[in-house]
């Protein structure tokens, strides 16, 4: 239960990041309305995460796994590029959030 907590607190804030981006620095109402709503509910239940998870392992999977969802949303729905550097950035993390879940005795307490 910890981890689907801690991937809502990424989705959350990844809709967040994503309004964030479409509220064209918060001078669209919906949008704008939409990042506090998406970002208060994300450090919500980040927060509800920390019950289980030491803060830099919540921390790192949190936003890590937003570093890499939002990347591929810029992407995808915004066009912005990313280049072989960034990539392979962005499979280093991923890298490290599996290495830190499936290696680590630190993941949860």
């Amino acid at each position: 239960m910890p981890y689907i907590i801690l991937m809502f607190a990424v989705l959350a804030e990844t809709i967040g990041t994503t309004a964030l981006q479409a509220s064209q620095q918060f001078s669209r109402p919906l949008p704008s309305v939409i990042v506090v709503v998406a970002y208060s509910a994300a450090f919500y239940l980040l927060a509800i995460a920390l019950k289980t998870f030491p803060v830099g392992v919540a921390y790192a999977m949190w936003s890590g796994m937003g570093i890499v969802f939002i990347s591929i949303i810029g992407f995808a729905v915004f066009g912005q590029k990313l280049d072989l550097a960034a990539v392979i950035g962005l499979a280093l993390i991923l890298a490290g959030i599996l290495v830190i879940n499936l290696l680590s005795n630190t993941a949860t307490h």
